[in-house]
């Protein structure tokens, strides 16, 4: 493949709500580049973009797939991302690499969740961007309402760049504002097309919107309001100089309607890609910190190569691949560069161009463009790699928290060391799917963004790692406390020949505040207790803690005394005290009014005004507080307190109640007395379970 300067190279990533038609638009824009001969399925798995056993399968994007095409002498990087949520980690990975982002919109359904989801995120990178409406083939289609609630949600300065004249089956033909005339596309789905001239109502109608085109790009630039206003208009070449800035400053945001499916319309957003879009250029200086962990500044013409890897994928035929994208400098096969995440060397061996699963072997990546790199010893999804001679670290994403989680459950012993590689591998290709081994509970919990993201990730186990496991409900780590004071008189004893044991512990226990832990003192004055048996009644307290007595849950928030006892000068040890500490502590907070605690969680939920009532009605029945309702981008942002019992699968629940047009986040708040009948109903649990054990 030639080498592209950064001016023509035109990174961009197709984000959007799930069947808003991303993949098949990648399809289209293939097609008219003449990078395939034909449109790609989703149902007959032959598309470039999901070429994954797990896309496959299910006929969704899962993973952010690379393609690269020319059109009119410049280079397109193409990212198709998942509209899944479950799957964000791949939007946000390609939108850090983009120059501006193409938001795709069914155009059968408007705006949705996922359109609102992305939006925001293209506003955390500070991207341009382009609305493209997909689907005016389908039955229904109503353009202009589309339009309005893209302006309600997005401003007013969403401007269409393209009409469609014959919405609906069949649909082919266009009015193109730009070119202030109709277009006519081929049937065959070839993405040709001829023009013509508007007449009628149309020509008014485009007359109408050339005209507030105008005005939107000389707003972008002063030079061009000041001749605006001389001459009344802008000529066809100043108005087109003009367009590349408006775009970058977002003064409008141009928006395209197509069809993927049949190849309409597609074409001339090409075209404006190629001539207006965003190039690397836009961005000749990006914010990265240096070895010092200062903030500096990177140079898209600064000899010394600096690039970010947002994607890292292990392939059984090519082993793993490291996505990245040029910041500054280039990279050729061969080379040494730094990671300054892990600190250290990597050799590059091969490097290729990407498309799709179609490797080209490189041996040079240049300045702001996109390559893959195989099998790097140690760099993962958000690594920086530079200069042995610079070391510095570009910004890594902020991905969201999991949302859903479950506990892991081996279908077959023998296969923990398996599992474990399977676990780190996964996670370092995907940094939203998260494990950790959980002391409390003593069980491993998976977390991701979804119910669709654990089932992948069990698939890619068992495929990839030949490890079969299930997700069970994950224990909730309640706590256990006390609610007054109260103390206790132990003596061990045990003569059975030989050596014996003896212990005597008079320990008296109150409650603490909450998250005060656990406090551990001794009082004792005379010499009834040797002071070295001291420690081993606070190991027994410990012990009886960590174990709990209600029902197996960690113990907190109370102050222990030992303030007296009896030893036996030869039958006294570590040992004894430790048994008659633990049982002294555990008779003691038997009588001082025990409860349970349970974790409460803050919940934020992003819903369409129209589902509020449903949901707080549904976070009241899961004992949920409502902290209160604010509006956010179109949207209605709940706030709640929920005990974390509760949330179980929640994300599933509440995309049921919406029809997936919700999406919510948790975080540990804090720890609450429990109500009493739920708590013996745990307690109750717990005991069964442990008979059930033995």
């Amino acid at each position: 493949m030639k080498q592209y300067a950064p001016k023509d190279i035109r990174n961009f990533a197709i984000v959007g709500h799930q069947a808003s038609g991303k993949t098949m638009l990648v399809e289209s824009m293939l097609r008219c580049a003449g990078r395939t001969n034909r449109l790609g399925s989703i149902e007959a798995g032959s598309t470039v973009s999901d070429y994954h056993v797990s896309e496959k399968q299910r006929k969704i994007s899962v993973h952010a797939s690379i393609m690269n095409a020319e059109w009119m002498d410049k280079k397109l990087n193409i990212l198709d991302t998942p509209g899944y949520l479950d799957f964000i980690s791949e939007a946000l990975g390609a939108l850090r690499v983009g120059d501006f982002a193409m938001v795709t919109v069914n155009a059968s359904a408007g705006p949705e969740m996922g359109t609102s989801k992305v939006w925001e995120f293209a506003d955390r990178f500070e991207l341009p961007r382009v609305i493209v409406v997909n689907g005016a083939d389908k039955e229904h289609v109503d353009f202009d309402l589309v339009l309005e609630s893209l302006r309600e949600r997005f401003g007013r300065n969403v401007f269409p760049m393209t009409l469609p004249l014959d919405a609906g089956p069949g649909f082919h033909r266009v009015l193109d504002v730009l070119r202030n005339g109709e277009c006519v596309y081929a049937k065959d789905a070839s993405g040709k097309f001829t023009e013509k001239p508007v007449s009628g109502e149309d020509a008014e109608r485009v007359k109408e919107l050339h005209r507030e085109l105008i005005e939107f790009v000389a707003e972008s630039d002063d030079t061009l309001l000041e001749k605006f206003f001389d001459e009344g208009t802008l000529s066809e070449e100043t108005m087109r100089a003009g367009i590349h800035t408006a775009v970058q400053t977002q003064a409008f945001i141009p928006l395209f309607v197509t069809s993927a499916e049949t190849n309409v319309g597609v074409a001339r957003l090409l075209d404006f890609v190629a001539k207006y879009g965003s190039s690397p250029v836009d961005r000749k200086k990006v914010p990265a910190f240096d070895e010092s962990g200062n903030e500096t500044l990177i140079a898209l013409d600064d000899p010394e190569p600096a690039c970010y890897v947002f994607k890292t994928l292990s392939e059984a035929h090519v082993g793993e691949l490291s996505f990245f994208r040029m910041y500054s400098g280039s990279i050729k096969a061969g080379i040494d560069v730094y990671n300054s995440d892990r600190r250290i060397n990597e050799r590059l061996g091969q490097i290729f161009h990407v498309n799709g699963h179609e490797r080209t072997s490189a041996d040079f990546v240049g300045p702001g463009d996109i390559g893959a790199a195989v099998k790097l010893r140690d760099t993962h999804t958000g690594n920086t790699l530079s200069s042995v001679k610079r070391h510095v670290t570009l910004p890594p994403v902020a991905y969201p928290k999991p949302n859903i989680h479950g506990a892991l459950r081996l279908k077959a012993k023998g296969d923990e060391d398996r599992l474990g590689a399977g676990l780190s591998t996964l996670h370092e290709e995907d940094p939203t799917f998260l494990y950790r081994n959980d002391p409390e509970t003593r069980e491993t919990v998976l977390s991701g963004q979804g119910e669709l993201h654990l089932a992948i990730i069990l698939e890619r186990l068992k495929r990839r790692f030949n490890v079969d496991v299930e997700l069970v409900e994950p224990r909730v780590p309640f706590r256990e406390t006390i609610k007054k004071k109260a103390d206790s008189k132990y003596r061990h004893k045990k003569q059975s020949g030989g050596a014996g044991q003896f212990a005597e512990v008079w320990m008296r226990i109150e409650p603490l505040a909450r998250d005060s832990g656990v406090e551990f003192t001794n009082s004792l004055v005379g010499q009834n207790v040797d002071r070295v048996f001291v420690p081993s009644v606070e190991k027994g307290v410990n012990a009886a803690c960590n174990e709990g007595v209600l029902a197996g849950y960690r113990i907190v928030d109370l102050k222990v005394d030992f303030y007296d006892g009896k030893m036996h000068p030869v039958d006294s040890k570590d040992v004894a005290f430790q048994i008659a500490g633990k049982a002294a502590f555990r008779e003691a907070f038997l009588a001082a009014k025990p409860c349970l605690l349970e974790p409460i969680c803050n919940v934020t939920i992003r819903v369409p005004e129209n589902y509020v009532g449903d949901v707080m009605g549904d976070i009241s029945s899961r004992r949920g507080r409502i902290q209160g309702v604010d509006a956010e981008s179109g949207l209605q942002v709940i706030s709640a307190q929920v005990p974390q019992v509760e949330l179980y699968r929640y994300s599933t629940a509440l995309r049921s109640i919406t029809g997936g047009q919700g999406v919510h986040e948790e975080a540990f708040s804090h720890y609450e007395e429990m109500d009493s009948v739920l708590e013996q109903k745990v307690i109750a649990e717990a005991k069964a379970a442990k008979e059930a054990s033995h």
